[in-house]
């Protein structure tokens, strides 16, 4: 998963490691009070997933910032989605899901997309696992990770220029949300494949899953509908499932990289299943 801000470690090229070496150390960063912290996760959280400057990243472990994922996500969603629909009026669908695409991946800087190019060449690579993750840190996108990108944004563009104005808004909410969700059951069901990088740092405990589960599935039920929402959430949390057993067979673990990968899939994912569902 690679983070905007992700001048990359020479020990490790996963996206967030070089957050793992900015500001205060953990143990500082834990110091203070409950809200104080409940806040600096916040702040951890926006900043690892967007390009919003949110006072810097609370420290190497990431503490208290996988709740507020969902949230962030369905944030990101709604900006998109709301250029969707603004602009679906005067310049159709087509071009307006084209145009909130491209909003998607800004306010990120590439983030889950550049995860999913590297995934897909370090899985293109043959070998042995060594030579896999060693082709996931060449900062080069080969030619399975451009088509990876491709075959992702046909899915989204083409999945939100089904939709009418107001469902591809709620889709993009949901997506954002459920697509957050999805990376970190990925993180909790894969073991890190490296010793160092973003994919062994970042930690989800089950009571953080718990709470981050709660709006993910909000956002789904509320926007999406009960059995369209019911059906994204148990489609994601199969891909998240399949992606970390993928991930250990085929690499050891997960990396930066394949919490990104999957993060990226699962937002196409949502909006396929749900114009599935709204179209039947």
């Amino acid at each position: 998963m690679h983070a905007r801000a992700d001048t990359r470690s020479p020990a490790d090229s996963d996206p967030g490691a070089a957050a793992e070496h900015r500001g205060p150390d953990a143990a500082a960063q834990t110091r203070g009070s409950g809200p104080r912290r409940v806040w600096r996760g916040a702040g951890s959280a926006v900043a690892l997933l967007t390009i919003v400057p949110a006072g810097g990243l609370a420290g190497a472990s990431l503490e208290g910032a996988a709740p507020w994922f969902p949230l962030v996500g369905a944030t990101v969603g709604a900006l998109a989605g709301a250029v969707r629909l603004l602009c679906g009026p005067p310049l159709g669908a087509a071009l307006a899901s084209v145009l909130a695409l491209a909003v998607l991946v800004l306010l990120t800087g590439g983030l889950h997309q550049d995860g999913l190019a590297d995934t897909a060449d370090g899985l293109g690579a043959r070998g042995a696992r060594a030579r896999r993750l060693e082709a996931m840190r060449d900062s080069a996108t080969g030619v399975f990770g451009v088509l990876a990108l491709i075959v992702w944004a046909l899915a989204l563009v083409t999945s939100l220029g089904g939709l009418s104005d107001e469902h591809a808004l709620r889709a993009l909410i949901v997506a954002g949300a459920l697509s957050r969700w999805a990376l970190l059951l990925h993180a909790s069901w894969a073991p890190p494949a490296r010793a160092d990088g973003l994919g062994a740092s970042f930690r989800v405990s089950p009571a953080q899953l718990a709470l981050a589960t709660v709006p993910a599935a909000a956002a789904a039920l509320a926007l999406g509908g009960l059995a369209p929402g019911a059906g994204a959430l148990l489609a994601v949390a199969l891909l998240a499932l399949l992606s970390a057993a993928f991930a250990r067979r085929a690499l050891g673990g997960r990396t930066g990289d394949t919490l990104g990968a999957t993060a990226a899939v699962a937002e196409a994912l949502v909006c396929v299943v749900l114009l599935a569902f709204w179209r039947g």
